[in-house]
Formats: C-alpha cells, structure tokens, sequence
C-alpha cells in the first residue's frame, strides 16, 4: 500500500465529492480509487467516508484525518519545492501587500532582517486596510487579518491568532482606578473601533464563555493608530489586537485590563497564489515568515 499515494486519493475524493471525480482529476480508474480510499480505512481501521447511492459525507473521523492529511501533504508539496528550488538563488523585486496595522507594527520589524538574508531581493511593500485582489494587482505575496477576505483559490498559512484585549494608560488608572470585573467597564471611558458590532457592547470572553458589556463610547474611528495614540494619552480603555501593541504593555506605556478575559482572536494568515513552481524569492519569503511563526494555533505577539 503506497500510504502517502492513498491519502492523496483520499482528499481529492472529499474535494471532488465523488470517487468518479477524483479517478477524472487523477487519471485513475473507479475502481483503483475506491481501492484507494478501502486500503486506507483498513489500514486505520476507521470508516473515513459514508457512501450512499447520491452522495459521499464525511464521518466524524474523516473530517478530523483530512485535515491533519492536508496539512501534511502541503507540506510534502512545499518541501519538495523548497528543494527544487534551492540551486536558484532568490532574486529580483518581491511584492508584498500587508494589513496596514500588521504591516506598521510587525512587518517593519521582520523585512530588514529579511533583507539581511537576502540582499539580491529587492522589495515593493504596500500597506492598506482595503482587502486587493493578488494576483490582479500583480502581489506576490500578501498577510492578511482575519476581517479581509482573499480569493478561495489562494493558499493560506495562518501565522497566529492575535488575541484582542484592553488596555489603558497609567494616567487614565491613577484617575479613574483599575476595572475588577467585566461590568465594571460600564463605567469608564471607552475608546472604540468604528465597528457595528462594537458600538454598544463588548463582549469579553474568559473560560470560553462570552459576556456582553454595555459600554459608552468618548471616541470611535476606523483608525487604529489614532486609538491607540488617545489611549497613551490617558482619554480611556481601549481595545487592542496584541500584533499592534509593540512594546506598549512591556514599557508600561499601556497596561493590560481584566488579563484573564479577551474580547476573541483574530487569525493572521499569510496568502500567496500557488504553491506550485513558486520563484525562489517568494519561497525564500514563506519560508522566513514559517520559521518566524512556527506555532500558528498561538499568539506569538502575546506580552507577558
């Protein structure tokens, strides 16, 4: 049984949503794909699929070992990218487009020691908060927040969940003193994102169970630096997702209110078009952000 050959067939079955489709897609009879799929399951000694005479539905299972056999395939593709491409030294001008706040707080930080890695690359950054088309706009590479939205077809490696929490100056808790409870936000001064959703609660989470807070806004804007800027200047509690606060809590600048809650998590994710036949400059990018971030399910931003 060629395992590795079994849990590509099983993948593009679930992907196709038929054996037919997937012998069509990888030139390979019904009958060798669903042996395929049988040699598999006898292997695990697990059912991996439900047939019926009209559809395929994965079991509990299945979903479970398909998401682990992508990931683990992926990583097979790139690998094998990662050493065809090794006799071509990277080179050329990289395209980059970041969110603006990831890209002011984060990506400004990690691109000299890129450059210092690479000095044949040249690089075109561009930061903005309005989601572009990649591959139309002519990106090689883009990092993206969780509230963009990117084309179905590019690949995506999240990078980590930035956690998103409040925080406030020292000046403003000398003033106004330290919220002890989620409630106790009600009555303070909240500087707030211009965000439906967030104009007349917060809802902070702790032990995966949420809590609504009614607040009252002094400031709300789209823009995140502006406040961040008002929250350092004492005007009140702010939120914050953790890549944009820098060294604000580790100089006490800000400090972090009500630790032990969130108000959720937003992923970062790096997007490029294919992984296949990706230049050397692109994979030489990939492969310094994946080995910048090796723990994509954690906050790598996450001051202590």
């Amino acid at each position: 049984m060629d395992r590795l050959q079994s849990m590509r067939v099983f993948a593009k079955v679930v992907e196709q949503g038929s054996f037919a489709g997937a012998g069509l897609a990888l030139d390979m009879s019904n009958a060798v794909v669903t042996r395929h799929v049988a040699d598999l399951e006898k292997h695990l000694g697990a059912r991996l699929l439900n047939r019926t005479t009209r559809r395929l539905s994965l079991t509990e299972t299945g979903l479970i070992y398909l998401e682990r056999t992508k990931q683990i395939l992926q990583d097979i593709d790139d690998a094998d990218a990662m050493a065809s491409s090794q006799s071509n030294k990277p080179a050329g001008t990289l395209r980059i487009y970041s969110h603006l706040g990831f890209g002011q707080l984060q990506l400004a930080q990690l691109l000299p020691r890129y450059a210092l890695l690479f000095p044949e690359v040249k690089l075109d950054v561009t930061l903005s908060d309005h989601t572009v088309d990649l591959v139309e706009e002519g990106f090689d590479i883009g990092m993206f927040i969780e509230l963009q939205k990117f084309d179905a077809s590019m690949i995506a490696r999240q990078i980590g969940l930035s956690d998103i929490i409040l925080c406030a100056s020292p000046d403003y808790i000398r003033l106004h003193g330290t919220p002890l409870e989620p409630e106790d936000i009600s009555q303070h001064v909240c500087l707030n994102f211009a965000y439906e959703q967030l104009r007349h609660h917060w809802s902070l989470i702790i032990n995966k169970r949420s809590v609504d807070v009614p607040i009252t806004s002094k400031l709300v804007s789209n823009d995140g630096n502006l406040l961040r800027q008002c929250a350092l200047a004492g005007m009140g509690i702010v939120i914050r997702s953790s890549f944009t606060l820098g060294d604000d809590l580790s100089s006490g600048r800000l400090v972090r209110l009500l630790p032990q809650h969130h108000l959720g998590t937003l992923a970062v994710t790096m997007v490029y078009p294919s992984r296949r036949q990706l230049s050397a400059k692109v994979r030489s990018f990939i492969d310094f952000i994946s080995t910048t971030f090796p723990e994509p399910q954690s906050d790598p931003w996450q001051a202590v």
